[in-house]
């Protein structure tokens, strides 16, 4: 899949060209994923809108949101942006309904503190797996199933191309490509390639998100190993799941339909 260049951007990509089982590929201009928007210059946002983007899938909390104000694409009429939370936050109102990336007028008071910013700071993963990061992410579907769902659906159903993203576009990110590909009848060795492509600008996200107060203390001192996306990580995501009867089994139980699969592998193959 071929990285993407942007004046901001540091771990974009087109997932067009990923090799599906059947001797197909998934289109290109139809899933895009990258790291936070937050800073797009108007170079970047027409390289966005020439790529065909209609819909961004944002996977940040709601607090994150907050906590970063209003991105540049909010006052882009032609893209929808779409907010779907995979961290518990039981402690913070959505946001509004009727306009969901509108935070202009939210309460930042105190986001700079990391254990307010960032929910998953100091909370254990409420599924269990030898792997840290797998049980992070099988507790994503746990968790915030409605949110899975709705935003595999929002990728499905994408009159043009969807950009999926979180912060930086490697955890939250990840596990949703890693799903949306594999509903889409990705090869599985190629889902576990691009999940492990972001190590390759793993400095880079950290530098950029280093640059951010709402990230600044919680990256402080870490080393970069403990950021990587190690293929071994999806594997086992994947092996879990397979465990349910595979990832549209496992979804399924969560809402998921076979309408929406044959709609995400119609839009991603065409």
């Amino acid at each position: 899949m071929p990285w993407l260049e942007f004046d901001s951007l540091v771990n974009a990509r087109d997932l067009g060209g990923t090799p599906c089982t059947d001797g197909g590929v998934i289109n290109s201009n139809r899933l895009l994923r990258s790291d936070n928007l937050q800073d797009l210059t108007e170079h970047d946002i027409r390289h966005l809108l020439d790529l065909g983007l209609t819909d961004v899938v944002d996977l940040r909390s709601t607090m994150e949101v907050r906590s970063e104000g209003p991105g540049p694409l909010e006052s882009v009429d032609d893209v929808r942006i779409h907010h779907f939370s995979y961290l518990p936050e039981t402690d913070l109102k959505p946001l509004p309904e009727d306009d969901p990336a509108d935070v202009s007028g939210a309460d930042t008071s105190g986001v700079d503190a990391p254990e307010e910013a960032l929910p998953w700071v100091g909370k254990a993963p409420s599924v269990d797996h030898d792997d840290v990061f797998a049980s992070h992410y099988l507790s994503y579907l746990k968790d915030r199933p409605d949110d899975v769902v709705a935003a595999l659906r929002t990728i499905a159903y994408a009159q043009g191309a969807a950009l999926v993203h979180c912060a930086a576009g490697k955890d939250r990110t990840g596990t949703t490509v890693a799903m949306a590909l594999t509903l889409a009848g990705a090869d599985r060795e190629a889902v576990v390639a691009d999940y492990a492509a972001s190590s390759e600008r793993m400095q880079l996200i950290i530098d950029r998100l280093s640059a951010s107060p709402t990230y600044r203390a919680n990256l402080a001192g870490r080393p970069l190993s403990s950021h990587l996306t190690n293929a071994e990580t999806m594997v086992a995501v994947l092996d879990q799941l397979d465990q349910l009867g595979g990832v549209e089994a496992a979804l399924m139980r969560l809402g998921w339909t076979s309408e929406d699969t044959a709609a995400m592998r119609a839009n991603l193959r065409g």
